[in-house]
C-alpha cells in the first residue's frame, strides 16, 4: 500500500495539506473526497510495506493496563465536539485528536477508530469495538447523533453530560481525602503512642514497683497487644474489604449491601441523592439526544452502581414496556421525593421530559454539595470528640498512678 500527499480545497475553500494511504492513486482520491476535500493535486510518496490491518499490521504499541480517566474522555469529548461544530470533516477531526494524544489506550482506541471509519463504518460502529474507553451511552448517544444528522449537537451534550458528571465525582471524592487524611494520621500517632511512648512509661511503673489502676493496667496490655501483633492492624480493614467484595459476588449479597448503605445516617442520603442525580443526568441527556426511551433506560440501569435504584430502573423499564408510565414505580419505590415525581409526570403528559429530568438532576446535584458540606461539618466535630477522649483516656490512665506516686511522697 502506497503514501499520497495531496493538496485539496475544504468546503469553505480553505487549503489543505495532508496525505493519505491508498493502494491506487484512484483509491486515495476517493478517500479524500469521502473527507469532504476537493483534490487539486496528489504524489505518491512511497510504498508501505508489509501492511495489513487484518494481520497485525498496526503501529506497534506500548503496554498498557486499565481503562481510560474520566477526564481524559471528557477532554477528547469536548475538543471532538468543538472540530465538529468548526466544520472538520471527522477523520481530520480524529487525526486531530489522535496526533496529540500521549500514548495510551485512549490513543490506540483512537487510531483504531480512524481504520475502521476509513474501511466503511460508522462512527458509533466504531467506538462500540471499545468499550474500555467508549460505554454504551457514548456509542447510542453518537449512534442517535448520526441518525438525526446532528452528530456535533450530541457531542456537545455527550461533552457537558461527561464534564457534569467528573464535576460531581470530583466533589464528592475531593470531600472525603480530608477525613481520610485525618483518620489515618491520627490512627497512625495513637500507634506510635502505643509501640513507642506507654513501654517507657510501664518501666518506670515496675521499677518503683507501683499498684497500678485497672485503666493503666488496660493501657499497658493494649500497648504489649499492638507491639506485638501490629502487623494486624492493616489486616482489619482489608479483611473488612475483602468480606464486601465476597458479599458482592452473589446479587442478593450485593443488593442488601446496597440497601444497608442507604440506611446509613447523612451517608445514605449522599449516595441516594448521588445516584438520582447520576441517573436521571443520564436519561435526560439520552432522550434529548433522540435515544428511544427503553433503549435510554436499559443503559441507566446497566450503568447504575447501586443495586437498590438498578431494581428501580428495571421496573420502571417494565412498566414502559407495557403501556404504563415512569411515575408509579418511582412513587412506590419510595426513594424519590414527591415533587420529584410530580416533575416526571408533568414532563410526561407535556412530552418535555428530558427537560424535567435534567431539572430534576440539576436539583439533586445541588442537594448533594450541601449533604457533602453539612458531612464535612458534622464529621470534624465526631473526630475531634473521639480523638480527644482517646489521648484524653491515655493521659488519664498515664498519670493516675504518677499522681498516686506524688501523694504518697508527700505524706
Amino acid at each position: 500500500m502506497a503514501s499520497f500527499k495531496f493538496e485539496a480545497m475544504d468546503t469553505t475553500g480553505t487549503e489543505v495539506k495532508d496525505s493519505v494511504d491508498a493502494a491506487t492513486e484512484e483509491e486515495a482520491q476517493q478517500k479524500i473526497r469521502q473527507m469532504g476535500y476537493f483534490v487539486t493535486k496528489i504524489t505518491q510518496v512511497a510504498a508501505k510495506k508489509g501492511k495489513d490491518k487484518k494481520k497485525g499490521g498496526k503501529k506497534k504499541r506500548g503496554f498498557t493496563i486499565g481503562g481510560v480517566s474520566g477526564k481524559a474522555l471528557c477532554t477528547f469529548t469536548r475538543q471532538f465536539s468543538t472540530l465538529q461544530d468548526a466544520g472538520l470533516p471527522i477523520l481530520r477531526s480524529l487525526r486531530i485528536l489522535e496526533g496529540q494524544m500521549k500514548n495510551g489506550i485512549l490513543k490506540y482506541a483512537i487510531a483504531d477508530v480512524i481504520e475502521d471509519v476509513e474501511s466503511g463504518s460508522t462512527l458509533s460502529e466504531a467506538f462500540g469495538k471499545h468499550p474500555k474507553c467508549f460505554d454504551r451511552l457514548y456509542v447510542n448517544m453518537v449512534k442517535a447523533g448520526e441518525a438525526g444528522g446532528a452528530l456535533e449537537v450530541i457531542l456537545q451534550r455527550l461533552a457537558d453530560f461527561k464534564e457534569k458528571a467528573q464535576t460531581l465525582k470530583r466533589k464528592i471524592t475531593g470531600a472525603m481525602i480530608y477525613p481520610a487524611v485525618v483518620i489515618f494520621v491520627a490512627i497512625s500517632i495513637l500507634v506510635f503512642i502505643m509501640i513507642f511512648i506507654i513501654p517507657k512509661f510501664e518501666k518506670i511503673f515496675k521499677d518503683f514497683g507501683m499498684k497500678l489502676p485497672t485503666l493503666t493496667l488496660f493501657l499497658m496490655a493494649t500497648s504489649r497487644w499492638v507491639s506485638t501483633y501490629w502487623y494486624v492492624l492493616p489486616l482489619i480493614p482489608l479483611t473488612f474489604w475483602l468480606l464486601l467484595k465476597l458479599l458482592r459476588m452473589s446479587r442478593t449479597g450485593g443488593y442488601v449491601l446496597d440497601r444497608m448503605y442507604l440506611w446509613i445516617p447523612v451517608v445514605g442520603g449522599l449516595i441516594e441523592k448521588t445516584a438520582i442525580a447520576q441517573s436521571t443526568r443520564t436519561l435526560g441527556t439520552l432522550v434529548s439526544s433522540g435515544v428511544p426511551i427503553l433503549e435510554g433506560l436499559a443503559i441507566v440501569k446497566a450503568t447504575c452502581t447501586n443495586q437498590v435504584f438498578e431494581r428501580l430502573y428495571q421496573r420502571v423499564y417494565e412498566s414502559i414496556r407495557e403501556g404504563d408510565t415512569i411515575v408509579q414505580p418511582l412513587r412506590e419505590s419510595k426513594l424519590v421525593d414527591d415533587m420529584v415525581v410530580n416533575m416526571i409526570d408533568v414532563g410526561e403528559e407535556t412530552g418535555d421530559l428530558d427537560t424535567m429530568l435534567n431539572k430534576v438532576a440539576d436539583i439533586y446535584e445541588e442537594e448533594v454539595n450541601i449533604l457533602v458540606e453539612s458531612l464535612l461539618s458534622l464529621l470534624e466535630p465526631i473526630m475531634i470528640v473521639f480523638l480527644g477522649g482517646v489521648i484524653g483516656g491515655i493521659v488519664i490512665a498515664l498519670f493516675m498512678p504518677l499522681i498516686g506516686m506524688l501523694e504518697g511522697l508527700s505524706k
